[in-house]
């Protein structure tokens, strides 16, 4: 079982997973937020690349906890710049997009979906870049839930995370290698037609391309895929 986002890093664990052991479903959680209908739709396409059955949950009560930009239209999305991305700004940023305990409540779901379906493991996209911001994210949260999930499953599940050690460029060269369908990804904050180039999630795919090198490569991937929008502008 696969929790995928659409994004980057979900995207690329799935792969990454599939490559070793079939994934027996790919779940999105539609909570409220703005970029639901783009991420979704991403979502879909990424797991009929990957030939994983696809399936949504709709938590809306998530998207009415707390006061963040994710969910709430009435709040700006925070934007930055390359130079910006780390430190006490990015920490200033994240508090403004936290949406209370969702990587938990995603978990949870997951891993009782995974439990009646038969499956051993749940997989996330964690990465080391953004666990500086999102301790959601980090190898220590990893572990923290394994354990509660020993308690919770009765050891039936646990979760894996194949990206856990990598940052952005990394997931990036990752997917690549293994042929993960990343032209289809939807990284922004907002759902527009466009990635706006400027929130965080986009500004760090950008630098990932770049330091990648794999900037022409991935425009030339998006312009096989319609459906969704081009690369997204540093600017």
């Amino acid at each position: 079982m696969a929790l995928l986002s659409g994004g980057l890093d979900s995207t690329v664990a799935t792969a990454l997973a599939a490559r070793t052991a079939p994934v027996v479903r790919a779940l999105t959680i539609d909570y409220g937020q703005r970029a639901a209908a783009r991420e979704l739709e991403a979502a879909r396409a990424i797991a009929a690349a990957l030939g994983i059955p696809h399936q949504v949950v709709h938590l809306p009560f998530l998207g009415e906890l707390g006061r963040n930009a994710l969910t709430q239209h009435s709040l700006e999305v925070p934007r930055t710049r390359p130079e910006e991305l780390e430190g006490a700004q990015a920490l200033a940023r994240a508090e403004r997009v936290w949406v209370p305990n969702r990587n938990g409540v995603m978990l949870a779901v997951a891993a009782a979906l995974a439990e009646g379906l038969g499956a051993g493991c749940v997989i996330m996209g964690f990465n080391r870049e953004e666990a500086q911001t999102f301790p959601d994210n980090s190898y220590e949260f990893l572990l923290a839930a394994r354990a509660a999930l020993r308690y919770s499953t009765r050891g039936r599940v646990t979760l894996q995370s194949p990206t856990v050690g990598m940052d952005k460029a990394e997931l990036l060269e990752a997917g690549r290698r293994a042929g993960a369908p990343l032209a289809h990804i939807w990284v922004c904050y907002l759902g527009e037609e466009e990635h706006c180039g400027q929130c965080e999630s986009c500004q760090r795919l950008v630098r990932a391309l770049e330091r990648a090198g794999a900037r022409a490569w991935w425009e030339a991937e998006r312009r096989q895929v319609r459906r969704l929008p081009g690369v997204p502008s540093a600017g």
